[in-house]
């Protein structure tokens, strides 16, 4: 029996050993490959840096609304000269348009945004001091410089955090959390400025002001440091090798998209700025005792839209893509533009208003997320708001000019047809030209 077994052995064990055989020989001829990255989201932020960045919003835009209209009547108060007041708000409104780029380039070489998103918010919270304490023309063409400065970063900085905590799978649904709680915080801060205004004095308003800067900070204290990816915040991928074009300011600028986007939201900014103005004129003049009242309406009725709609436009941009809510939102305004041409009614031109909701929800949702997109793996997304920025100031500029000229020469109606034949324009743009620029979940975790 055993001499049988080893003369004739199992052929099962000569099988697996020919097997063998042929796997050892056969490793060196295959190169290992490096493993895939695994094709899933970063983890979720935590609740405490989600509601930390929802309060630090609504705080901020309390601390904003204070530098609105209140400046002018307050400064009046201060036997300030209309010369001397127009040109302190000049030089705030040159600064907020020049420092758009400079600001975004500074928040990309940030190795931190919320530190410079606190630095930002003190120095606002210090120049509303220096309005209160010390209204002389140097001090306060200072405090409006450091203002205008410190807002040209906040901005970025804060679509930064945002992008920085959730990815760009994720930030549509923030942002338009983010436009809901700018929206709630400029409602009650306008309220809460007035009300300090008339029942203390105008003064009380910087005081408040500053006052409001600390929670503020307090509420950006409870955003997690180490939830921030700082690469996401930029913009930036993670590359074997580094890529010099993709990561080259000149590329970024040369992007086709950037370029017609930024294009197109010059031109929704100089249909859209001096709708309202022009609106107010007209009804003051057709309802002098009411209309106050009806301005504040006309104010209040697209917050409550931006507040009650804002988080369901950056899902439905996720779901539909950007393009059709774009389209959405220039169509809007320019049915807005009409309707004010046509309507007699003050009463009515409040319900028109919900256009101008419509297209404010989509916009403080749209613009940094269509810039994420474009800037993806750039390194660069907060120059490229900059970018954008800039077209948008140089929109409003030129909007309230033209738009006075053309109403004075030729009456209020055509101004308003002018307008919207300017957002016909950019509608026609965005159908025409504008690409898509919704990214799948394969192209943003692909490997670099």
């Amino acid at each position: 029996m055993e001499n049988d077994l080893v003369a004739h052995p199992s052929p099962s064990l000569d099988r697996i050993d020919d097997d063998r055989r042929k796997r050892s020989a056969g490793r060196d001829k295959f190169v290992p490959l490096p493993p895939e990255p695994p094709l899933a989201p970063r983890p979720q932020p935590s609740r405490e840096s989600q509601h930390g960045l929802d309060w630090f919003i609504f705080f901020l835009a309390d601390v904003q609304t204070g530098f609105g209209p209140f400046v002018a009547v307050y400064l009046t108060t201060q036997k300030w000269t209309q010369v001397e007041i127009g040109f302190v708000l000049s030089i705030g409104g040159i600064i907020g348009l020049i420092g758009q780029m400079p600001g975004g380039a500074i928040v990309d070489a940030a190795r931190s945004e919320r530190l410079m998103a606190g630095l930002a918010v003190a120095t606002i919270g210090t120049s509303a001091l220096a309005y209160a304490v010390w209204p002389i023309f140097p001090v306060v063409a200072a405090a409006a410089t450091l203002h205008a400065l410190a807002s040209c970063v906040l901005g970025p900085a804060i679509a930064a955090i945002s992008l920085g905590l959730v990815g760009p799978l994720a930030i549509g649904e923030r942002l338009g959390r983010n436009a809901r709680f700018a929206s709630l915080g400029n409602g009650s801060a306008a309220a809460l400025m007035g009300a300090c205004g008339y029942l203390l004095s105008s003064r009380s308003v910087f005081l408040v002001t500053f006052i409001l800067a600390i929670p503020t900070l307090l509420a950006l204290g409870r955003i997690r440091e180490r939830e921030i990816d700082v690469a996401q915040c930029h913009g930036e991928v993670v590359r074997d090798k580094p890529d010099a074009e993709a990561t080259s300011v000149f590329h970024l600028v040369r992007q086709r998209p950037l370029l017609i986007f930024a294009a197109s939201m010059l031109l929704f900014q100089l249909a859209n700025a001096a709708m309202l103005p022009l609106m107010a004129g007209v009804v003051t003049s057709r309802s002098s005792q009411w209309a106050p009242v009806l301005i504040a309406a006309c104010i209040i009725v697209p917050q409550a839209i931006v507040a009650l709609t804002s988080p369901s436009v950056g899902r439905k941009a996720q779901a539909w893509g950007r393009r059709p809510l774009l389209l959405l939102a220039f169509a809007a305004l320019a049915i807005r533009g009409l309707l004010f041409a046509i309507v007699k009614d003050p009463y009515l031109l409040v319900a028109v208003q919900v256009f101008d909701g419509i297209t404010a929800a989509v916009f403080s949702v749209m613009v940094p997320l269509i810039v994420a997109d474009i800037a993806f793996g750039s390194g660069h997304f907060n120059l490229a708001q900059g970018i954008v920025g800039t077209a948008i100031g140089i929109g409003a500029s030129f909007s309230t000019v033209l738009a006075g000229y053309v109403s004075d020469k030729l009456g209020s109606n055509t101004a308003f047809i002018g307008l919207a034949a300017v957002a016909a324009l950019g509608l026609a743009m965005i159908w025409l030209i504008m690409p898509e620029t919704r990214p799948t979940k394969e192209e943003v975790f692909k490997p670099a």
